[in-house]
């Protein structure tokens, strides 16, 4: 898979775009947020 190929999503928190990352291979459905960093504050918030 190239890098023009690769899906992306937007992030609820930071509202950038993040692209799809080997380590997220299994995992990319339930991927939500773009680093640890907003997940944290996400969960903050909550």
């Amino acid at each position: 898979m190239g890098p023009r190929e690769r899906p992306s999503k937007i992030c609820p928190v930071c509202q950038r775009s993040f692209n799809w990352r080997k380590k997220w291979e299994r995992d990319w459905e339930q991927v939500k947020y773009c680093s640890k960093r907003c997940a944290h504050a996400q969960k903050k918030k909550e």
